[in-house]
């Protein structure tokens, strides 16, 4: 095992410890390490972080992106697992990350039957997990696929996203795959204001066995002051790319049509009324985000004046 698991923190106190428990098997009794970049916090995230054997640095925020490409910086071990600090690993997750690590040239298909073997060759996760690496590599057709180590540079995992302690199976939210483990020096985070996502080099894959789970929104305020500081975000990549005009749709009918979307077409309806609450406020945030764009616009055209 040689992991580099990546968190950045800021007052993540009532998170953080839940994260680094699901990751101590993979990184316990030298195994790999623990990575955590924390922007200030005023509560308990460092303590915390560094009772679980993580080696925290503490730097001034530079944005999602900046941020976590310097914790990916400074991680010394070939494999890396990056998780938001309201992440954490179920099992399966954990045990798959395991696999997936436990040679750095890859495994060949003929080693992952005998792996799969030696776990419960009966098991259909373990099954699902070796389907993953055959499915995901384009095998040259003039070669047996049992003979081609499948040295893959990254892995999608599915992310279960909890709101208001409701998981949340529909409207778009489940599997919401996210690349999370990936080879040290393929990938590092687009540098965009939110949304930040990886750039990688390389193949991937996607994982079918075990999950992240996004313990995202416990509660209503945390929801609103979460989409009030992302709308703000969004809108200024939105102005980012050219002067924007107040626009009608955007504002009102982008949001109506994406809560019927997400709700209706989507089958958000299902989750219940944590469901309807989820997409009712993410259209809101939709409005917010476009309102703010415009607001934006007009007050740099006005100063540019």
């Amino acid at each position: 095992m040689q992991l580099s698991v990546v968190i950045i923190t800021y007052n993540e106190e009532a998170n953080i410890g839940r994260t680094l428990q699901s990751v101590q098997p993979l990184v316990a009794d030298g195994k790999g390490e623990i990575i955590v970049v924390d922007s200030g916090s005023t509560d308990r995230t460092v303590e915390i972080a560094k009772s679980h054997g993580a080696k925290v640095f503490v730097e001034e925020w530079k944005g999602y992106a900046a941020q976590k490409n310097s914790a990916i910086d400074k991680a010394e071990w070939e494999w890396i697992l990056s998780l938001d600090a309201d992440e954490c690993l179920d099992v399966g997750a954990a045990e798959t990350i395991q696999i997936l690590t436990s040679k750095p040239d890859g495994l060949t298909g003929t080693e992952l039957q005998n792996l799969a073997r030696s776990r419960g060759g009966d098991s259909l996760d373990t099954v699902e997990t070796v389907m993953a690496y055959e499915e995901a590599f384009d095998v040259d057709s003039s070669k047996k696929g049992e003979d081609i180590p499948l040295a893959l540079s990254g892995y999608w995992f599915p992310r279960k996203n909890h709101f208001l302690g409701r998981w949340i199976k529909h409207g778009g939210f489940w599997p919401d795959r996210k690349l999370r483990l990936f080879r040290r020096g393929y990938g590092r985070f687009d540098d965009r204001a939110v949304h930040e996502t990886v750039r990688l080099d390389g193949h991937t894959a996607k994982v079918q066995r075990g999950s992240i789970i996004h313990h995202s929104y416990p509660t209503l305020s945390d929801y609103i002051d979460h989409m009030n500081r992302y709308s703000s975000l969004g809108a200024e990549m939105v102005v980012a790319k050219g002067k924007l005009r107040f626009s009608f749709i955007n504002i009102v009918l982008r949001p109506v049509f994406t809560f019927i979307y997400n709700y209706f077409f989507r089958l958000g309806f299902l989750d219940g009324r944590e469901g309807l609450l989820l997409h009712l406020y993410h259209a809101v945030y939709v409005s917010w985000k476009y309102a703010k764009a415009w607001e934006l616009s007009r007050t740099k055209t006005t100063l540019s004046s």
